[in-house]
Formats: C-alpha cells, structure tokens, sequence
C-alpha cells in the first residue's frame, strides 16, 4: 500500500477553486459509456456529479486565505498482490475508501474527538496508471529516449534540406534503439504516459481543508502529530498523526480483506529504511524463511536486485558498496510506487 496526501497547489498556474482537479479526475471516463464509467461517492453517498463536488469543496472556504490550501488530496495505490486479494475492485475499493476514512478522522487531535462524519470529502476509483518519469522503467530507458530524439531531430533538418545524411540508415538505428530498450511493454518501448499493464486500481480522495459545518480547519498538512497552544486565552488542541493513520489504512485493509502482509510492505518497513537502511536489510535477513523468501519475490519484482541480500542473518553489517546499491534500488522502487508501502 503506497498513500500520500497532497496539499493543493498554490500558484500563479493554478486557481482558487477544485475545478481542475475534478476535471483531472473525470478524464478516465473519456470515451466510455454510462455503464462504464466510475462516478465520485461519499461516506453515504453514490454517483455524486462533478459539478456538486465543486460547488461542495469551492462553497467550504470560510475565513481561509488565499495563501492556504483549501483542499487536500489522497492517493491510495494498492499493491498489484493487494488488488489480487479482492473480487470487485470498483465495490470493495469504495468499501475500503470508507472505511480509510474513518482512520483519517481519528488521526486528528482536537479537544473534541473528530469523526467522518465532520470531514467533507469526496473520492474516485480509477483503474489505470500510466508511466512518470520517477518510474525506473522510464529512468532506465531515457539514455535511449534521447538518442532517438536526436535520430528524429536530425530527419527533420535532411527532410527540411537543413543538412545531409542517410533518412533510412537513420530510421534503421531508431529501430534498433527502440528494440534495445531495456524496458519493453507489449513490444514497445515504454515511455512516459505509456498505460501501465495489469490490474491498476487506485482511490483519489479530495477532502475540505474545513470540517463539514465550514467552522473549524481541519489540516493533514499539520507539522504537529499532537500539541497544544493558546489562541485567544483558550488552550487549543491541534496536530494529525500521519504515522498512526498509514498503520490504520494498512490494518483496516488487511482486516477488511484477510490480507497477510509481508513486512517490505508495511509502512513500518518504509519507514525503517528511510531512517535507519542498516537495520532495515537485518531485519529482512532476520525474518522467518517462508517471510524472508516472499520479502525478496516482491523486492526482486519491483526491480531491486536481490542477490545482495543473501547474507547469513548474524551479519549485520552490509558491505558499504552492497548497502549502497541496495539502498537506491529500493529508493527508486518506493518512490514509484511499485512496492506496495
């Protein structure tokens, strides 16, 4: 499970208002019929119309300036084995987004306990991911993206009559290019905005910078996990706990679904390697055989080389050059989320 939450953009390119990124949002019903297409839903709500979660979002603003966000965003991206523990993406997802939700509330600390119900949010499923540029895929592939860039470039300028050369000797090599690419998808280079293969489904979730009654902000964006201050002679509870709700959103998942999960793809995992990279390959060299063997399959498919982890489970410390290696393949494989963490 790899989440994140985005705060929304403020700058001279974008507006005051949601209507982008709901617009953003609908563009995988392009095409599609009625039947097809994935609606926005609520707690209690289905089939909600883009143009009632603009007004909603756009309409719960009272006394935010213009510098601060007005909304943020979740992204919920299962692991390609999660989405194989479900039997209907689109129903079971919605019943996980609702249920997430409820771990979101409760990771507010406020004076008063804060429920779903006081947070206005709406989400979407969406079943398709195309390739970014922080993908290995399209990393590993780029030294060849720009050699056949310069291949084009320079069939234009003999085509133009801008200079001299060999059009199908130069066509012939970008062929080549193309089939040497490391990193192929159904025959075909893989480059950005490419769909991505296989089940893909993933959850957006845009949620009001102010609780549901337009009183009181409620901010995931808080650097406070819990704290206290004094505004206008009242002491004030304030703070969201981010750790605590990426640990609910993977128990609630795996409660939900009887999901057994490996430890490379807890957030605790994540976290370790982040922070300490050392303990994090002693622990995954210290675990139960059968875990251990799974932890290394899914490590191994998201492109790190796993070679360099066979290590007897009393060596503690990695060779420098190893734990180098190990550490930016694993960064890379967490940043495009591709391992489910």
């Amino acid at each position: 499970m790899y989440i994140t939450i985005t705060k929304q953009t403020l700058d001279s390119n974008y507006t005051q208002s949601v209507a982008d990124f709901v617009a953003y949002l609908e563009k995988e019903n392009d095409d599609k019929s009625i039947d097809e297409m994935e609606h926005f839903f609520n707690q209690y709500g289905e089939e909600i119309s883009s143009k009632e979660v603009i007004q909603e979002i756009d309409g719960n603003t009272a006394k935010l300036k213009k510098t601060e966000p007005k909304f943020y965003s979740i992204t919920v991206n299962p692991s390609a084995r999660e989405l194989r523990r479900l039997q209907n993406h689109s129903e079971e997802l919605k019943k996980y987004t609702r249920e997430l939700m409820k771990d979101y509330a409760a990771s507010f600390y406020r004076e008063n306990p804060v429920s779903v119900d006081d947070i206005k949010y709406y989400a979407k499923i969406e079943h398709q991911r195309t390739f970014k540029g922080k993908d290995k895929q399209i990393q590993e592939n780029q030294s060849y993206a720009t050699k056949i860039l310069a291949l084009k470039n320079e069939i234009r300028k003999i085509e133009a009559g801008n200079s001299n050369g060999n059009i199908k000797n130069l066509k012939d090599t970008i062929k080549q290019l193309e089939k040497e690419a490391p990193h192929q998808q159904d025959g075909k280079r893989i480059v950005r905005g490419m769909p991505k293969e296989g089940s893909q489904s993933h959850i957006h979730i845009i949620m009001s910078r102010k609780d549901m009654s337009n009183t009181y902000s409620l901010s995931p964006g808080s650097k406070y996990k819990a704290s206290e201050t004094v505004f206008n002679g009242k002491l004030v509870k304030r703070g969201f706990d981010r750790d605590s709700f990426f640990k609910a959103s993977e128990k609630t998942f795996d409660n939900l679904f009887q999901y057994k999960r490996n430890y490379v793809e807890t957030y605790t995992a994540r976290k370790t390697f982040v922070k300490n990279p050392k303990l994090y390959f002693s622990i995954l060299s210290g675990l139960p055989t059968n875990e251990r063997a799974l932890a290394f399959k899914l490590l191994g498919k998201s492109g790190v080389n796993t070679s360099l982890l066979n290590i007897p489970t009393n060596q503690v410390q990695l060779a420098l050059k190893a734990l180098q290696r190990l550490k930016q393949g694993i960064g890379k494989a967490i940043e495009s989320g591709s391992i489910g963490i």
